[in-house]
Order: structure tokens, then sequence, then C-alpha cells
């Protein structure tokens, strides 16, 4: 979601965005260097090679453990961008660049939102989307649709294979798992309608709709896309014009009145996987909030699962390198924040309501401190502190839960798959 500052108390624009994946999927937190000559002649992305360029841009990025490219990012320039995956009409590649690839490579190589989407366009025309965006579950393909925010604008770009439509943002918007730019686009693919109307999607142009003639109706019903995607612009519409940092955190963390075992499609903003085959790639593993202005940016990140139980923590981008802690991988380790939190989590699940307000005081008091330190001084000690911070208290947190915790009696489908999923990373983790 992105809301420009005619919508904002600061006059900022602000970004925020959940990365869903799959449960176990752990997610590492970067923060790199602004590299003024590479050597190398070629870069490796999670499939592809492709030239390498001579300059990048300091980034921060939110990524699943095992890809090149990331879910959430953003580059010193102030450029925040987010990728969501989309189904459609057309075939996915078996190869080519990921969406997480091309959000990555807008990152380190451009400098506006406007320059990051004509850049995205053009390597998707070039290299193709495609490849295994899966985990566990192998041959998982998608199409990507994107927001791409700067200090000054934004826009929504959407893809269905080499096509695309791009609508600029003109107040509040939001995205989840389906196309949703119809007949109000501002640019688009030159070969879009041609092909629509050859597939027999539309008869004219004055027919012509990119989100009916290129999405697949029913992946869109069983994304539950549409819902949270309403959930979030609900929350935000409802501050009057006013949006402030928490706004974006409490639209993060809202389970759209669900409890995390409820509904068989993924309707919550913050996702908990489930056993229904809708929602076992639906887990929030990693979130995102961004200010930025043209003065300076602030990311705030959780590193972790479940934002409604998480802590959003800075990152700085004109600081120093700022290191998050040991980079997770496959299954539990006792030292990465990512790990320790998914720890809790799952036991928090055992009675959600109940468990989650044994921390909620202290966690919801150590955020506030956060951001009320790093507002003042913005330095890398500080964001380095934030992070370390967290990963000290959760063995605590973790104990004092583990007091209250039910003991499993019969277990639910809900539960059951929770037992499947641990058994498979300390199977990772054994490995």
């Amino acid at each position: 979601m992105v809301a420009l500052p005619n919508h904002t108390a600061d006059g900022a624009v602000w970004f925020a965005k959940n990365s869903d994946r799959e449960p176990g999927e752990a997610q590492a937190v970067d923060h790199l260097p602004q590299i003024h000559h590479h050597n190398a002649r070629t870069l490796q992305c999670t499939y592809i090679e492709i030239p390498q360029t001579a300059h990048t841009n300091a980034v921060i990025l939110s990524r699943p453990f095992w890809m090149w490219g990331a879910e959430i990012g953003a580059n010193h320039h102030g450029v925040a961008i987010g990728n969501e995956a989309v189904w459609t009409k057309l075939p996915v590649a078996k190869s080519g660049l990921t969406g997480m690839d091309l959000l990555r490579l807008a990152l380190e190589r451009t400098a506006s939102a406007r320059e990051a989407l004509e850049f995205i366009t053009t390597f998707l025309q070039r290299y193709g989307q495609g490849g295994n965006c899966g985990y566990r579950h192998k041959n998982f393909r998608y199409h990507n649709s994107f927001i791409i925010a700067d200090p000054h604008e934004a826009w929504v770009l959407e893809t269905a294979d080499t096509m695309w439509a791009a609508e600029k943002v003109r107040g509040i918007r939001s995205i989840s798992n389906a196309l949703s730019i119809g007949k109000e686009f501002d640019l688009i693919a030159d070969e879009a309608y041609r092909l629509a109307r050859r597939q027999g999607w539309c008869k004219a142009s004055a027919d012509f709709d990119f989100a009916r003639c290129f999405g697949d109706a029913k992946y869109r019903k069983l994304s539950g896309a549409l819902e949270r995607s309403a959930c979030t612009l609900k929350n935000l519409k409802q501050k009057n014009d006013k949006l402030e940092r928490e706004d974006f955190f409490a639209a993060l963390r809202d389970h759209n009145g669900l409890q995390p075992q409820d509904g068989w499609r993924m309707k919550m903003p913050c996702a908990h996987a489930s056993w229904w085959p809708t929602r076992i790639a639906g887990q929030t593993t990693g979130a995102m909030v961004s200010r930025l202005h043209s003065t300076d940016q602030t990311h705030w990140l959780t590193g972790t699962s479940s934002p409604c139980l998480s802590i959003f923590k800075p990152l700085v981008l004109e600081s120093d390198l700022i290191v998050t802690g040991a980079t997770p991988g496959v299954g539990y380790d006792a030292e990465s924040l990512f790990w320790r939190h998914e720890k809790l989590h799952r036991l928090v699940l055992r009675d959600y309501e109940v468990l989650k307000k044994i921390i909620d005081d202290t966690r919801m008091a150590l955020e506030a401190g956060f951001v009320s330190s790093v507002e003042t001084w913005r330095t890398a000690s500080q964001c380095r502190k934030a992070w370390e911070t967290h990963r000290q208290i959760l063995p605590e947190w973790l104990r004092q839960v583990e007091q209250a915790a039910p003991l499993v009696g019969q277990l639910s489908r809900f539960k059951r798959f929770w037992v499947k999923q641990e058994k498979l990373d300390s199977k990772g983790r054994a490995n």
C-alpha cells in the first residue's frame, strides 16, 4: 500500500508491504553498500545471468533466504518497491527473471519511481519473467505486480508475461494477489491491446480492461486478494487524510476480524498459514514500512513472520552499514532473529488471543522506544541496538508464553498442519 503527501500527517509519501510466503521460508534482511565500480562483467540472478552494471545503489532488502531477488526493499535515493504474485491467462515461463529479481535490480540501478518503472518494463521485454518461486512447493510460478514509490510520486505496475499496464497513484492505493488496473491506466505495453483482441478477450479498444482481459478470475477469488486490498484501504481511509506511521503498522498487523485459523482463503493482511490448499503458502514472513521524504527516509522492518506478534525496527540508509543479525536459513537455528521469533509465533498459535496478550505491552513499548530514539538521532548504532534488543528478548518471551501455553490435547486440522510444519523445519535443521 502507498499514500501520497495529501493523505499523510507529515507530508511524506508512506509505503508499506507484507511479504506472504510459505511457512518456514525464512526471510533475510540485508543492508548492502553503494558500489561505484563492479569488476565482474556478469551478474547471476536467481536463475539467469545478465550483464552487470558498473555502479549500484545502497539498498535494504527483505528477501527469501534462498533467492537473489527480494520481496520488498528501498535504495538510498528514496525509492521503495514491493511486489505481489498475480495469476494471469498467459503461461509463466520456466526460467527468466523472477519478480523479486526485477525488484532488486531496479533498486540497485535506478534513482526514481518513474525510472524504476521504465527499468522493470524494459528488462521484462528483454529477459522475460519466470522460474520457480516456491520454497518447498516446487514449480510454483506466477507473474508479478508492483508498487513503486519515491518521495514525489508512486506507481502501480502490473504484468502478464511481457504485457504490462501502469497507473500513477493519485491518493491512497493498495494491491494484492490479483490484477487491479482496469480501463484507467496511464501507460501500457504496445502489444497489450492487440494481443487481447487476437485472443478474443476484448472486441474493441472501448471494451479493453487490462485486469479483466489478462487476469485469472479463478485465482483472484481463491487468493482472497480483493478482500485483503479492501481491508487495507478501509483501514487507511478511516484517518481522513492524516495518516501516520502507526496507521501503516496497524494495517499490516490487521486480521480483518478473523482468527489465524479462520477461513479457507487468505482474507487477512497479516497472514498465518493453514492446512487449506489455498493458504499453505500464505504466511507473512516479513513486513516493511517506509517514510519517503525529499530530505530523509526511514524504513521499518520486522525481519520476522507475523507482524501482529513482532516489532518494527529501524533501518536508515544514510547511516553506516547496519547488520541485522545472523542470516536465517533452512530450519531452526538458535541465533537468528527470524527463527527465534518463529518459535514464539508457533507457540502463540495454540491459543492466539490469550497468549498474545502476555507479550503485547512489552512489545509495543519497545517499538515505541525504537521510534522515538531513531526519530531523534537516526544513527546506525541505534538501529543495530533495536535489532539486537528484539533478538535478545525473545527467549524470555518464549519462557513466559510456555508457562501459560495449553498442553496440546486433541489436535484440530489447523494445529496438525503446524505440527507437520515443525517436523519439516526440524528435518531441514538436521540436514
